[in-house]
């Protein structure tokens, strides 16, 4: 994002705006995060501000600051359209390509608003107005605060917006382990904190507030984990009659890949879960090192994201899906065994 964007968006943004902003699909913890943060500055700053979501998120997430003004687009349908095509701006955060939206990628493509990106993962798409995309960021909420840093306004940073923006920094970083934490996020981190942002609090909603069955599910998957040594992977699979068997919810399945990635000398973790209502096997890819699973996911699971984690999809039947990626691996071989 070019100082000329910088002053152009500080122009559009002294006048009362409506705006909407808008996640990925399935949102996590750095989409809400990310979402509330800047509504929180823009009511602020006086603007008629909505985030309007794809769909449902976790419930460990329905505590952030202003979670309870959102609009969820598969269930209020009428009413987000409504919205979006009266909006001035819309602000797409922690996705650069409107397939990610879902059902809202019509809309979202076909609105006459300004729309400005605001994005940490790799290829984005060419839509939007004014863009800042940065992959060596730890998180959109990082982003956030970069953004509001260069319309020099941190002073307006308040308890809200810090404790929002901790979420999707923390989330992100895998609690500050992975390897996009940089010392600048820290000092992010001590800022936010400095600013009202709750850690230990913030920790506990996230990560403290597990119920029996979704225990009980981790227990499956890691029953279910499997390690192929020579290929350095580690993958679990879970299929839709186990999520039914111990009542799945979304979210239950967050971070689960990683205990695969946990294992002395893997270097490539994948979880596999099967979702007959889409039709699909949803598929969450980590690695170590500079072994990229977001090239691995663009190339074989219509996916993509970071190169230590990414995203896909397979319209195979679980254990075809399984099956192929096994098959792929011999392909990178000599890349895994060299982290």
């Amino acid at each position: 994002m070019t100082k000329q964007d910088i002053t152009d968006i500080k122009h559009l943004l002294a006048t009362k705006k409506k705006i909407v902003i808008v996640p990925h699909k399935n949102p996590d913890g750095d989409a809400i995060g990310s979402t509330l943060g800047l509504y929180h500055y823009l009511l602020k700053g006086g603007h008629d501000a909505q985030v309007i979501t794809p769909n449902d998120y976790p419930n460990f997430l329905k505590w952030v600051p202003g979670e309870n003004t959102i609009l969820k687009h598969d269930t209020q349908t009428n009413e987000c359209n409504a919205l979006i095509e009266k909006a001035d701006i819309i602000f797409t955060l922690d996705f650069n390509a409107f397939h990610r939206t879902g059902n809202m990628e019509t809309v979202l493509s076909e609105s006459n608003a300004l729309k400005i990106m605001i994005d940490h993962h790799q290829a984005p798409d060419d839509y939007a107005t004014y863009t800042f995309s940065d992959v060596s960021m730890s998180s959109t909420c990082e982003m956030i605060y970069h953004f509001i840093d260069m319309l020099g306004d941190t002073s307006s940073i308040d308890t809200n917006i810090a404790t929002c923006l901790y979420v999707g920094i923390m989330t992100d970083t895998g609690s500050f382990r992975f390897r996009s934490t940089t010392s600048k996020t820290h000092e992010i981190v001590a800022q936010l904190i400095e600013k009202g942002a709750d850690n230990t609090s913030i920790h506990a909603h996230v990560y403290d507030s597990n119920s029996f069955n979704r225990l009980q599910l981790l227990g499956c998957a890691l029953n279910n984990l499997r390690i192929i040594p020579e290929s350095k992977t580690a993958y679990i699979s879970l299929s839709q009659k186990e999520l039914q068997k111990y009542d799945y919810k979304k979210g239950d399945t967050e971070g689960v890949v990683n205990y695969g990635l946990s294992l002395e000398g893997i270097v490539l973790a994948a979880i596999f879960i099967e979702d007959k209502q889409e039709g699909i096997i949803k598929i969450s890819l980590r690695s170590k090192g500079d072994f990229s699973v977001n090239e691995i996911s663009r190339a074989h699971f219509n996916g993509g994201g970071h190169t230590n984690a990414a995203g896909g999809r397979s319209l195979l039947p679980l254990q075809a899906t399984i099956e192929k990626f096994i098959s792929i691996l011999p392909s990178y071989s000599k890349a895994l065994n060299n982290e």
